[in-house]
């Protein structure tokens, strides 16, 4: 897998958030690290991620409730001013719901830790 370069995990209400910083160069990277951590935590039980190269911007939920997961990580990105990152926020659910606004805080804070 992609060297990551940084990574971070953090517990909300039993469900473990793990947080991983890349450096992207090309697009054809993003789908390659995407399908080798769904390999590596194929029991996660959502793989939300969001990135910015240059003009190229996606986020993506992975059913999280919509603009819960990937909005709030790519807000990171732009608060940050970056470019050619790709942040990853994997979700192993503990059984107690966070709603809209946990969710939305959750993967906020994972994605800016990775910062600190």
């Amino acid at each position: 897998m992609e060297k990551y370069i940084k990574n971070y995990e953090i517990i909300i209400k039993k469900s473990k958030f793990i947080s991983f910083l890349f450096e992207i160069k090309k697009l054809e990277d993003i789908n390659k690290i995407i399908n080798e951590l769904k390999i590596e935590h194929k029991k996660a039980t959502h793989i939300c991620y969001a990135y910015k190269i240059d003009n190229n911007v996606k986020f993506y939920d992975d059913g999280e409730p919509s603009g819960t997961a990937g909005k709030p990580i790519y807000n990171i990105i732009e608060k940050k001013n970056l470019n050619n990152i790709l942040i990853v926020v994997i979700r192993y659910f503990g059984g107690i719901k966070l709603g809209a606004g946990g969710l939305l805080r959750a993967y906020s804070n994972s994605a800016s830790n990775l910062f600190k």
